[in-house]
């Protein structure tokens, strides 16, 4: 017996959060799920008895801790259980700029996805005193960042995520909105503008707006025509997405001790300098009782037992992480804030018979979200009585905050009288991957985006398997009524208006004390005047930011365009449309990586850098799979003992992506897009960016000789200059790195291959 629903999350759970050791590990998810918990009790002074506690709440998938805890505790390993950094206030000055950088890298490193605001930097043409010369901007700085993201390799094998925020006042602030215009630049960071009230009072009013930065005016616009040159961007391809900055810190429960800029990559934490949060989300669609029956209703019981559970394990994470930077450290023990979440909502919704988007559903959410806030608050009163509040907590401050005044009369009281363990107890972070992992929930709060699709596995052999993969409460009805149609209530992200996301957004906001990781879908043919209303209408009604999704020739569409053959029964064809990966689209996963033979071919090459003294020789030994020949390894070698850390790492995880399958092809895009801050160097005619951008000339060079590539710059599968067509002439915009599928899709801020689950952002 498995207690996963499909093969897929097995697979999932296999690849990603499976701890395996050379003397066995987990041999099972039971064995997650005990490691897990064993770990986070460790720090209870009767560890045996919260450990059972804990697995219960882990059991079945009905608390979904987030994947760097599931992966990590109990482990060993050298990694963060955190997911959301923000990094501290860059200072205006060289040294500190890249002392910043340096800090980025440990953080990212560790497996933690980062937010910075880049509005301390100086404009672009700001005098710099006592060098004689004029600033370059944050922008360009930005460019290092990005291209020191590309770099590394977060821990579990994932690339590292960054936000980066800027104020609407600052003088560079346009360059900042339209610079995701070149798809080749900034692909490692999420946008957004800092959105004031008082700007957003002046877009109301047509009046003017001062862009200034340490206390100079540089020039004054038009707040609407600024407002309207971040909805034209956001309208044309996605980005930036926008903050509603002083909301946050008004509601924030801890402004009497911090001041928040900027957010994590996926928006839903925003954070002080040097702050840090945990995730976990509680799977709402594991406790409906009598689905889509005539009492159909979430078991309330279950939910306060479950949420009180999680929070002291979140609590302990707190005690039992390491953390890349001693000031993260601190600032999360000072402050002890966590996020704990939903997922699953949109299943539970339909469970009942409520359609997503309408009243009854907001009504719903706002009324499952207020029971999940209390059940914490509470939660953490009583573990303040038994351990201690945290650090910084101050009653009357605390209390006198935005979102405090809001709370229940009880739980102020019962603050009031025994303090808080946590400063800060509710998010609703991206759950993409641990949705899946549980049987294909719906995401977050988000809406079901596919009732069915189907996903081709490789296998160890070469061979490809189809399965599909079916949205949890619409297998449930299969199961339960066969092929009876789908009721009417049934609702996916392409069939539902903006307004309608942005309704449910706002009720869940309500009772979020920190925000929301949620993308509002709005059609191709959305007039730009409805689409600024999106935004408005956030605003009225109390969201923390906003993020849409229109399909755009920069970053394509996410929706194919053909009928599914395969179709949920009871569906029309508009209903299923869309829900469906485009012809051709494929799928890669591996839970194990290929085999080596013990002999291999493989050729060498000489690499001469121009400032070096000592040539680099780049060896790449290929793989035979079904009649194909593929890159399987490399090793890299240089007498100059300078190159040679950054050679070994280098070598060993361009080997394991090798190693993995699939397209890898991404590894030379990747490679050929890192520049060096202190120049390249002219190659056989051509400028090379930097040393690794060479050797990902050199991996390019051996994969068109094999036959793995068509020819210099082709079938690279994040081309930014590539024009894909899909069917019937619609734009499909770039191919997913990881798999080569074309179905990138935004999913809770962040740009997703809905076939592979890749994503950039952490979490």
């Amino acid at each position: 017996m498995t207690r996963f629903t499909t093969p897929i999350a097995e697979q999932i759970w296999s690849m990603k959060y499976r701890y395996v050791t050379g003397d066995g590990g987990d041999a099972s998810v039971e064995d997650t799920w005990r490691r897990v918990a064993r770990a986070l009790a460790a720090v209870e002074a009767e560890p045996d008895v919260w450990e059972e506690r804990f697995y219960a709440a882990l059991e079945d998938f009905k608390f979904l801790p987030a994947g760097r805890i599931t992966a990590g505790a109990g482990t060993g390993r050298k990694v963060t259980l955190f997911n959301c950094f923000v990094m501290g206030t860059i200072p205006d000055d060289m040294g500190g700029i890249f002392d910043n950088l340096r800090e980025a890298a440990l953080t990212m490193q560790q497996g933690g996805g980062i937010g910075y605001d880049f509005s301390t930097i100086r404009p672009r043409g700001a005098v710099v005193k006592g060098v004689s010369a004029d600033a370059s901007g944050p922008l360009s700085f930005m460019d290092v960042w990005d291209a020191m993201c590309r770099t590394i390799m977060s821990a579990g094998s994932r690339r590292g995520a960054m936000m980066a925020t800027m104020r609407c006042d600052h003088p560079d602030i346009e360059d900042f909105i339209g610079v995701k215009s070149d798809a080749a630049r900034l692909r490692m960071f999420n946008l957004s503008v800092l959105v004031t009230d008082a700007f957003m009072e002046a877009v109301k009013a047509d009046g003017p707006w001062d862009l200034q930065f340490d206390g100079r005016v540089y020039r004054t616009v038009q707040a609407r025509d600024l407002w309207n040159r971040i909805m034209q961007a956001t309208y044309d391809y996605a980005e930036p997405g926008v903050i509603f900055i002083d909301r946050i810190n008004q509601a924030n429960n801890l402004n009497y001790v911090e001041n928040i800029s900027a957010t994590n990559p996926c928006g839903e934490q925003p954070l002080p300098p040097y702050g840090a949060c945990l995730l976990g989300s509680v799977n709402l669609a594991r406790l409906v009782i009598d689905p889509f029956g005539n009492r159909a209703r979430l078991d309330a019981a279950a939910l306060k037992d479950l949420v009180r559970t999680a929070v002291r394990m979140m609590d302990n994470v707190v005690d039992v992480s390491q953390f890349p930077l001693s000031a993260q450290a601190g600032e999360a023990r000072a402050k002890r804030r966590i996020g704990l979440g939903v997922t699953g909502l949109a299943d539970a919704l339909l469970m009942l018979g409520l359609r997503y988007g309408s009243d009854k559903a907001a009504r719903q959410t706002e009324i499952w979200m207020h029971k999940i806030a209390v059940a914490a608050y509470l939660a953490s009163v009583d573990l303040a009585r038994e351990k201690g509040a945290f650090p910084l907590f101050d009653a009357e401050h605390f209390l006198a905050s935005g979102a405090m005044r809001e709370m229940d009369e009880t739980v102020r009281e019962a603050i009031a009288k025994h303090g808080i363990r946590n400063a800060l107890l509710t998010s609703v972070a991206p759950t993409g991957t641990i949705s899946l992992y549980a049987g294909n929930v719906s995401s977050g709060i988000e809406p079901v985006f596919a009732y069915s699709y189907t996903r081709k596995v490789l296998q160890k052999d070469g061979s490809r398997t189809e399965e599909e993969v079916v949205d949890y409460a619409v297998q449930m009805w299969r199961e339960m009524f066969g092929d009876a149609p789908l009721p009417d209530h049934f609702v996916n992200a392409q069939t539902l208006a903006p307004e309608d996301h942005v309704k449910m957004q706002a009720a869940a906001q309500k009772w979020v004390d920190s925000s929301i990781s949620k993308t509002i879908n709005c059609p191709a043919d959305i007039s730009f005047e409805a689409f600024k209303n999106v935004y408005m209408q956030a605003y009225e009604t109390g969201c923390k930011g906003c993020t849409t999704y229109r399909p755009n020739d920069v970053t394509g569409s996410v929706l194919s365009v053909g009928e599914a053959e395969d179709k949920v029964p009871g569906e029309t064809p508009d209903q299923a449309r869309g829900d469906f990966p485009a012809e051709g689209g494929e799928v890669v996963y591996m839970s194990d990586p290929l085999d080596r033979p013990t002999e291999l071919e493989g050729a060498t090459y000489k690499l001469k850098w121009p400032d070096s003294n000592h040539a680099i020789y780049v060896t790449v030994n290929d793989i035979v799979l079904g009649g194909h020949r593929r890159p399987f390894e490399v090793f890299i070698n240089s007498k100059n003992m300078e190159h040679y850390a950054w050679t070994v790492a280098l070598t060993r995880m361009i080997s394991a992506v090798f190693r993995r399958g699939g397209d890898v092809s991404f590894v030379v895009e990747e490679l050929k897009a890192v520049f060096d801050p202190r120049g390249g160097a002219w190659m056989n005619g051509k400028y090379i960016p930097s040393i690794l951008a060479a050797i990902g000339g050199v991996l390019e060079r051996h994969m068109v000789q094999i036959g793995f590539l068509e020819g210099e710059g082709l079938g690279l599968k994040a081309d930014p200059t590539a024009q894909v067509v899909g069917l019937e002439g619609a734009p499909r915009g770039p191919a997913c790195p990881a798999c080569g599928s074309y179905d990138m899709r935004m999913i809770e801020g962040c740009m997703t291959c809905a076939s592979c689950g890749h994503s950039k952002c952490s979490g």
